[in-house]
Order: C-alpha cells, then structure tokens, then sequence
C-alpha cells in the first residue's frame, strides 16, 4: 500500500545525483569504481513474491524514492485476497509494480522490463507477462525441489534453458542478507525478513534512486526496535553495494525527472486523495466532517486516514455494520454536519435503505464506493467498475442520486470536493465511485493551494421562509430553491425552525406527511428534476484535427489506458477521439451532441456493458461495449488494437462504398 510519508518536492530541475561520481550511495561513501550508465527515458518494474515478503512495502518504497527524485510515476499494487495466503503458492503470490519515466505517463504499464522474483510462486506467476529481453531477478535460494513442485515445475527453469529469451539475474538474495547480517544480533528467522530490503538496495542502485528517504523511513517505522532497524538499513546497503560491485550487473540505468509543471508534488494514492479531498472540502465549507464507516477491502485506508485528522474538526465512527455506518453519516447531516460514508460493492448494498432515506429527507451524504470485484463478496482486492447501475438503481422507488467518478488516483481528491459540493448545494445523497485500482495505485500530485479550493456555502437556513395568507411568517422545511430545488438545511436547536423528518412521503412545502396522490407525483417528479438540474461541466473532447470518425468513452479509471491507447494510434497515423466523463448523473448537458457527432462511439468499461446500456437507453445511439472483467485493469496495447480494428472496419465499408 502507498506510504502516507509525505514526500513532497519542489521541482527545480535537481535530478538527484552527483555530477562527477554518479549516484550517491547510502552512507555517503563513494563507489569503489565506476560503470557505464545507460540513460533510458521510462521502465517499469515489478516486484513479486509471497504475501509476507513485504513486496507492497518494497514497491511503495522504491516508488516514494521515485517521487522525490521528480520522475512521472503510476503503479499498480497486486495482493491476495487472505491475509496471509499460502507460502509458495500462485494465489499467495502478491506484485507491486511501478512505471517511471521522464515525460508524463498514463498507465503502470502492460509489461514489466524488469521482474524482481523472490519464489518459483513469483517467477511463474509473472512470467507471461514478460516481454522478450527483459531483466530478470530471481532470488536463487527460494528455488528448492519443494518449492518448485509446489507451482507444479518438475524442472528447474533457471537452468533448463527455459527462460533464453530474457536476462536472467541469479542472486542468492537470502544468502547474502544473512551475510550482511551475521553481526546483527537478531536471529536467522528475522534476518531473513530484510530480503527484500536487499532487493530494494540492488534495484535502487541500478535506478539511481535515492536512498536517504528510505533509511530515514526504515528507522522511523521501526523505532521501537532499534536492532531491526539498522538491520533492515544494513541489508539496504549490502543491496546498493552488491550491485556496484558484483560482475553480474554490468550496467545502471538513469531515467532523468520529467518535465512537470512547476509547483509542490508528492505522490499519492486515490484513497489518500480522496481522504485530503473530504477534509479540504470540510474546511472549504466551515463544516464538521463526520465519517461514518465500517471496515471494509479496499475502502479501509479512508477510515484509517481520516482518523489522524480530528485538529480539521473530523471526527470518525467506527460503527458495528454498514447500516449503522450510514445511519450515523444521515444523521449528522441532520444535525448540520458533512455526513460521509464510505465502503465497496456489498456495503452499498447494506445501506440502499438508508440511502434512500437520504434521497427522501433532501440532506447532503457522500457515499463513497471504492468498487471491487463481485457479485458477493467476488475478489475482494481486484478491481472492477461494476457498481454503476448499483448507484443509478439500487433503491426501492424513484430515488435519484448524483454520481461522480474520479479518472486518476491524483483526481480522486478533485472528486471529492466535487461530491461535496453538489450534497451540500443541492441537498441530495451523491456517490463518489472509485474502485480499487484508483485506490491503491499512485501518481504524482501537486499540492493545490487553498485559495484554488472551490468555496462551499452550506446557506443554513436561519428564519421563517414562507409567508401564510393570515401574515404570520412560519418556516417551510420543504420550501424550495427555485434555483435549485434544494429545500432548506436547518441545524436542529435553532429557534423557530422546528420541524419534523422521516422516511413517509412528505407534503411539498409544509413537510407534513402525505399520503396524497398529486403529491407523491410532484414529490417524485421534483426529486428528480433536482439532479436532472445540477450544474455540470460540459464533456470535454479531445479530438485534435476534428475529423475523426470514431469515439472512444470511458469512465472512472479507464481514462489511463483509454489515454495510452489513443496516444498509441495516434502516433500511428490513426484519427481517434476521446473522451472521458466524470459526472455519470447527471450527464454532461452537450453528451448527446457529442455522441451523435461520430459514426462510432466505443465504451471500454471492466463490466459487462453498464454505461453502455444508459447511453443506448437515454441518447438512442449504437453505443458499443468493450468489456473485460478480470479483476485487472485494460492494458493499452489491447484497446490499441481493438480501435485500430474499429477504424479500420469504417474506413473498409467507406471504400465498399
């Protein structure tokens, strides 16, 4: 998972090293020799092992390093479901992998140039993603009869020729950990531990990461054990050191740090995006912000985040369930708090009734769905973007709720403050759907400053708002903004403002319950011309010369390989346009223009069709699905190819023609 270190950096141009002796080694004690340095302009490296060789810690690392060091960045974290899965076994095998380079990147990328295994579980979990050529890392002492009949390999494939067609790297990465430890006090088992530690030194000298950020991390993550401590610090260095002096690797590589706008940046995840995005949106409204929250993968790190935060007026509950969660979230909206609950797919569920008591009573709620797979509990930490018809649909009667959907884990933060504003200006529920990809990945960030924040009015009400035919002023909890058809937001205990809530149809205006026909279809009609009326931004096109004949539409965190893809076609010649919509209801008012412009729009989603299916339904066009399920992200070669074949069956039928 990201770290929640900040590492912030102010982008001046420094690349990190030292001009006359290459990169800087941990300790600051200068390499024995020099060797040659090959400049690339982007790699991507996974890090894969079993669920407890710390492989997450080890990729979050090298990517904090690679934040500082000014590179673009995106990562895709990949852990089993179990806590701790079985050792040695494909389905405990967990990956962390990280795309860097010099200019700026949309993707983790389809293929890792460099695989570091600590297993056979690893090797041969990884191996067909590999392209020919690339580096190959394995940790040779793991590689045993046992463990090698465990993934079902009778052969051992490091020396059975098997793996020709890459550059095979056989480090005893145990061996030598023990080595660098042997004075270290601790025993055999826990020196073991810092392997990856080791891993994390070689590949951090091969890259010319820095490593004062990581020793500084390593002492303070384990402060309290100051012996594991300099151990982890000492594999770290034996790991630098090994790789400028062994014979095996004969080359480092430099990616130099991409050109970002100039500002503020540390690398980030969507859910600590997202979390930064809640508490700014607090402050931005002069609200409290009141989380009410079940723990639930992979939507737990807000909770965790928001905790730390209470000097922002947060304040987080725990609750017992998901409709206690939620439960709790409506009523502190109720009492003039920003209500926020946050879950996945199952907990949506849970609180649909809830929801719809939001929807009925008109008070703002964020209801965040981090999506994974499903249905049930599915693949609890693959991503997956099939929630969309649950936040559409998922309650009983006509209870339409906004939806919003962030593109980038960065975006997430933006998302935030945009769900907060449309609860807070128009009274309603909204969900804010990221999923786990989004959650878990990270890219850079630049630190906004406050005053760029949107400013958020709550417009309490403070008095009588209606006046009756005898003169006398009362107060209407159900009287509208004719701009916005929001009712009004009284904090209880305010004098003069009494009234009454509940899930029972309301009468318009006076509140009272109703049980009147005309009513209930007023009430159900004006609900929903109220988000049918939020003001959204208009779809943004990119289509650079304004003749291409196809579109492609994605949502949420399809935007990166949609994006890569598009580069990729267009680099080839080929006319694409795309877009990419982060309000799913309402729609962008100029979406139907947009989508009758083109002879086909394409709608990649990682379900089985959902936006498809309200497109076709609400704008009557031919809106065709590409879809995967896989728990794994769309690589930008695949939608490359599928757009070429779709430009290429249009520009076919032109010549037919």
């Amino acid at each position: 998972m990201t770290s929640q270190v900040d590492q912030s950096e102010a982008v001046d141009g420094s690349d990190g090293r030292d001009e006359q002796s290459g990169p800087v080694p941990p300790g600051g004690v200068q390499p024995r020799r020099a060797k040659p340095v090959r400049r690339l302009d982007r790699v991507i490296i996974r890090f894969a092992g079993d669920s407890g060789d710390g492989m997450q810690l080890t990729g979050d690392r090298f990517t904090s390093e690679t934040a500082s060091f000014g590179n673009d960045l995106s990562t895709l974290p990949n852990f089993p479901a179990e806590i701790r899965a079985p050792a040695g076994t494909l389905p405990g095998v967990s990956s962390f992998q990280l795309h860097f380079a010099d200019h700026d990147i949309l993707t983790p990328g389809d293929a890792p140039n460099v695989l570091v295994a600590m297993n056979p579980a690893a090797l041969k979990a990884n191996l067909g993603d590999l392209p020919r050529g690339a580096e190959v890392i394995v940790n040779t002492d793991e590689f045993t009869k046992r463990a090698l009949a465990k993934v079902g390999w009778v052969v051992d494939p490091l020396g059975d020729g098997s793996l020709e067609a890459y550059h095979l790297h056989r480090v005893p990465l145990t061996t030598l950990t023990l080595e660098a430890l042997k004075d270290s006090g601790l025993a055999r088992k826990d020196a073991e531990r810092a392997k990856n530690m080791f891993a994390l030194g070689l590949l951090s000298w091969m890259y010319h990461r820095p490593t004062a950020g990581t020793e500084a991390f390593l002492r303070s993550k384990f402060a309290k054990r100051p012996l594991v401590a300099e151990a982890n610090v000492v594999a770290f260095r034996a790991g630098w050191n090994f790789g400028e002096t062994t014979e095996d690797f004969a080359v480092s590589y430099e990616i130099a740090p991409a050109a970002l706008p100039v500002g503020r940046y540390r690398n980030i995840s969507g859910n600590l995006a997202l979390s930064y995005g809640l508490v700014a949106a607090g402050v931005r409204s002069g609200l409290p912000l009141f989380l009410g929250s079940y723990p639930i993968t992979p939507a737990s790190d807000i909770l965790h985040e928001l905790s730390r935060h209470k000097g922002f007026g947060v304040r987080t509950f725990q609750a017992e369930d998901e409709i206690a969660g939620v439960g709790a979230a409506l009523g502190a909206s109720f009492g003039g708090a920003l209500g926020v609950t946050t879950t996945s797919g199952p907990g949506v569920a849970l609180k649909s009734e809830a929801i719809g008591l939001a929807v009925s009573l008109e008070l703002p709620l964020v209801v965040v769905d981090i999506q994974r797979g499903g249905p049930s509990t599915g693949l609890p930490t693959k991503t997956e973007q099939a929630d969309l018809l649950q936040a559409m649909f998922g309650r009983n009667g006509e209870a339409p709720v906004p939806v919003v959907a962030p593109a980038t884990p960065a975006e997430c933060f933006d998302a935030a403050l945009e769900a907060v504003r449309i609860a807070v200006r128009y009274r309603t529920p909204v969900f804010l759907l990221s999923d786990g990809y989004l959650a878990n990945g990270s890219e850079p960030w630049r630190i906004p400053e406050v005053e760029e924040l949107p400013v958020i009015d709550p417009q309490f009400a403070v008095g009588p708002n209606h006046v009756l035919e005898d003169g006398s002023e009362v107060f209407w909890p159900y009287k509208r903004d004719p701009l916005t058809l929001a009712r009004p937001w009284a904090v209880p205990g305010t004098a003069g403002l009494e009234h009454r809530i509940g899930g029972i149809e309301k009468q318009d205006g006076t509140g009272s319950i109703s049980y009147d026909p005309a009513n209930h279809d007023l009430m159900v009609r004006t609900r929903q011309a109220k988000v049918d009326g939020i003001e959204v931004a208009p779809l943004v096109v990119d289509d650079p010369d304004g003749d291409a004949r196809v579109l492609v539409l994605g949502w949420g965190s399809t935007y990166g390989p949609i994006a890569a893809a598009v580069r990729r076609v267009r680099a080839d010649g080929g006319r694409v346009a795309q877009a990419h919509l982060r309000n799913l209801n309402p729609f962008p008012a100029n979406l139907g223009a947009v989508l009758k412009g083109y002879d086909r729009v394409i709608v990649p989603e990682m379900n089985l069709g959902q936006l498809a299916l309200l497109l076709r339904a609400k704008y009557l066009v031919d809106a065709q699905s590409y879809n995967q399920v896989r728990g794994l992200p769309f690589k930008a070669a695949q939608l490359a190819d599928m757009l070429f074949a779709a430009i290429g069956t249009l520009d076919g039928d032109e010549s037919d023609d």
